[in-house]
């Protein structure tokens, strides 16, 4: 163990310097540490307090040395490199792996990735099905909605010919079209006097497509379809029309005859509300000889004739089948049922039975109602007097012969309307058979 000694005043050489004592004045030594007495300890605890805290510059303590010197080597690269960040030297279970463990290796990484690719393709390709799935569900529901009556009637336009406009009357016809926004037009057809219908496909179908309806009216008035008849007596009777000549008759079967699909109806004005005229006054015809030609009109060219008043009723006449065209597409794709046994209807739908048995009842009458020509009143009738079918199943047993119960349910009184009714014999013969045969492709009806 050392102590710090501090040197005596005359120890210090009078030659050296001011500066060098003034930077020197303590001459720190070593010596061995002398056996602990009272002396020495009174000396050593007699230091004053900044020099026992080592304040004066030329003092210095082994921790401060050891410092200084960690600090000097770590400048002049004495530290210690840090070891590697790997091992040096391979562990001695990891070898080397061989050719065809590799090519395993990459076999696998590439069926993981042909799985990957499938797996992206399945799931683009059902994207791309929804996708289509839902853009034709758009098309349909705008297809659906095209053929709506409301709808509809902007694709149709009604086609007056010419000769019409010769009548003063006529104007209560356009004028009406005009008052409704619906689309006219005035031109010059096959068929003279007539009045006829032409579509527009919707955007779904064929685009820019004009189609002809096959209703087509013939407008005339009293005194050319008294020249239409007898004209017509000469046709039937084999005499030749006159040279140069051609009559509304003639020109009327010559078109029938180009287009046998067009369902043509006359139209006479002028007359009493459908009454037809009479013969008296025009030569040689009679009223026979009119009903023949009408008969004739209606059998061999599908010709139905009306007899109206004025144009006020030929216009009424025309917007009826102009609305009745617009209802028939819409029908005519609301109609076609995939099961021919399915009924149409909002009553169709369903009733939900709970399990305290209520709508049970219901479930039961709709059962019977899905017959062929069974109104709600005939069902009801039958599921009144048999509130459920193990009780009509029982009556049928109690009934000994077979023709007592085909006709069990053929008196039973069916309430409502003017008059009484019954369920008849008809559908007590279908019920029956629904409920006994033992044939699944047997027909009802």
């Amino acid at each position: 163990m050392t102590t710090l000694k501090r040197a005596k005043p005359w120890e210090i050489s009078d030659s050296e310097g001011e500066g060098d004592y003034s930077e020197n004045k303590v001459a720190i030594t070593r010596t061995p540490a002398p056996k602990t007495d009272n002396a020495s300890y009174s000396d050593s605890s007699s230091r004053k307090p900044e020099e026992a805290n080592g304040s004066h510059t030329g003092r210095c303590s082994p921790v401060s040395e050891s410092s200084e010197t960690l600090r000097e080597e770590a400048e002049v690269g004495l530290v210690p490199p840090a070891p590697p960040a790997g091992r040096q030297t391979p562990s001695p279970w990891r070898r080397r792996r061989t050719r065809e463990e590799i090519e395993a290796d990459r076999m696998r990484a590439e069926e993981r990735k042909a799985a990957r690719e499938k797996q992206r393709q399945e799931r683009e390709r059902a994207r791309e099905e929804k996708r289509q799935e839902q853009q034709r569900k758009r098309e349909t529901a705008e297809r659906l909605k095209s053929f709506r009556p409301e709808n509809y009637l902007k694709h149709l336009t009604v086609r007056v010919h010419p000769v019409l406009l010769q009548d003063a009357g006529s104007d209560v016809l356009l004028g009406t079209l005009a008052g409704l926004e619906w689309r006219s037009s005035v031109e010059i057809q096959d068929l003279s006097h007539s009045i006829s219908w032409t579509r527009e496909q919707p955007p779904t179908e064929d685009d820019d497509a004009i189609v002809e309806e096959e209703q087509v009216l013939m407008v005339i008035s009293l005194t050319e379809f008294m020249d239409m008849m007898v004209s017509a007596k000469q046709t039937l009777q084999g005499y030749p029309e006159e040279a140069g000549s051609v009559s509304l008759f003639q020109s009327l079967c010559e078109y029938l005859n180009r287009s046998p699909e067009r369902v043509v109806t006359v139209l006479v004005t002028g007359t009493e509300q459908n009454s037809r005229p009479s013969a008296a006054g025009h030569g040689d015809l009679q009223d026979f000889d009119i009903e023949e030609v009408l008969v004739y009109l209606q059998l061999y060219k599908s010709v139905s004739v009306h007899f109206l008043f004025g144009w006020q009723e030929v216009t009424d006449h025309v917007c009826a089948v102009t609305k009745a065209l617009s209802k028939r597409p819409f029908k005519k794709l609301t109609e076609q049922a995939e099961l021919g046994f399915c009924v149409d209807g909002s009553w169709a739908g369903g009733v939900r039975a709970e399990r305290d048995g209520s709508g049970l009842r219901q479930v039961w009458t709709r059962q019977i109602q899905q017959l062929n020509r069974v109104s709600v009143a005939m069902a009801t009738a039958v599921t009144t007097s048999y509130p459920s079918p193990q009780l009509l199943l029982q009556a049928y047993e109690k009934v000994e012969s077979e023709g007592e119960r085909r006709g069990l349910l053929a008196d039973l009184p069916v309430r409502g309307g003017a008059k009484e009714r019954r369920v008849g014999p008809e559908l007590s013969i279908r019920i029956h058979r629904l409920f006994t045969t033992q044939n699944p492709q047997l027909v009802l009806d």
